[in-house]
């Protein structure tokens, strides 16, 4: 039988009071703006309405505590230092997560 399994990585601030999450939107939407250098172009490629693509990004570094993007106005936007590397590690924790799934899947379900 075949069987996968999949889980999303959601990262959060152990302060609960504060709204949302860093997850694969935000995540989505920094590749967006590494890709085409404006938060409002990755938000339109994505179908998403730009005011939700700056409540994700605002959350998120609330959570992480860091900005994750420069803004320059009519310029448009670009990864900062913070923003590149929990992009970086986001992938790689989310990789490491779907290969402990695909190894285990069958060990444990099948």
């Amino acid at each position: 039988m075949d069987l996968t399994a999949k889980a999303r990585v959601v990262v959060r601030s152990t302060d609960a009071s504060l709204p949302g999450a860093f997850g694969l939107g935000c995540v989505q939407l920094l590749e967006g703006v590494a890709q085409l250098g404006s938060l409002n172009r990755a938000a339109k490629q994505l179908g998403m309405a730009y005011s939700k693509a700056w409540r994700l990004v605002n959350e998120a570094e609330g959570h992480l505590s860091c900005k994750l993007i420069l803004r320059d106005g009519a310029r448009g936007s670009s990864l900062t230092d913070d923003g590149e590397r929990v992009l970086v590690g986001y992938r790689k924790l989310q990789q490491e997560v779907d290969d402990l799934l695909a190894r285990r899947v069958h060990d444990l379900l099948g």
